[in-house]
Parts: C-alpha cells; sequence; structure tokens
C-alpha cells in the first residue's frame, strides 16, 4: 500500500511558477513509475509528466519545456516544477504511483492561474 499527499497547490498569476510535491507513505521504490496528472473544469484527467524506472521521462505536449518532473526516493517524494504556468494549466492536479499493475493516487492539490 502507497499513500500519496500533494503540497505545494495555489493561486498564480500566468507566468508565475509552482512546485508541487507528492510525499509518500512507505517507501518509493526504485521500480514504481511516479506521474503526475490533472483535471480541468469540464476535463478529463490527462497525464503531465510520468518518471519511470531507469530515469525515462515522459511529458504531455502541452507542457514540455515548462514542466519539470523529479524524483527523491531516499525521501520518498516527487515534485513537479511547472514553469511559465498559463490559465490553461488550472487543475487539480493528482500524484500518481503505479505499482505492480495497481494505480495510487493522492487526494489532489488544487493550481488556478488567473490574473
Amino acid at each position: 500500500q502507497v499513500q500519496l499527499v500533494e503540497s505545494g497547490g495555489g493561486l498564480v498569476q500566468p507566468g508565475g511558477s509552482l512546485r508541487l510535491s507528492c510525499a509518500a507513505s512507505g517507501s518509493i521504490f526504485s521500480s514504481d513509475v511516479m506521474g503526475w496528472y490533472r483535471q480541468g473544469p469540464g476535463k478529463q484527467r490527462e497525464l503531465v509528466a510520468a518518471i519511470a524506472p531507469g530515469g525515462r521521462i515522459n511529458y504531455a505536449d502541452s507542457v514540455k519545456g515548462r514542466f519539470t518532473i523529479s524524483r527523491d526516493n531516499a525521501k520518498n517524494t516527487v515534485y513537479l516544477q511547472m514553469n511559465s504556468l498559463k490559465p490553461d494549466d488550472t487543475a487539480i492536479y493528482y500524484c500518481n504511483c503505479f505499482r505492480r499493475s495497481t494505480d495510487y493516487w493522492g487526494q489532489g492539490t488544487q493550481v488556478t492561474v488567473s490574473s
């Protein structure tokens, strides 16, 4: 079992930055795929970024060059650095751990980009 708790969301102006954190109770294993997803108003949940064992990283096209995902297995924490934020980035951001064919989700953190 993995329990995930996100933090770092909030209100930010367009062009601003936020850093999301996802703390896991229990250990994050190097074999886990860790990711960030988001669900905007009236939209389906979508993958933002994921980091796989071995360090392979995937980003949604809409965030490439602006967002950076990283993980610190020793601290059981995954991060999402978000720069040059746009109003379209407004969403609830969810942390995900994929382990042995099972998805674990955090409760989400709200990110609102507005002037």
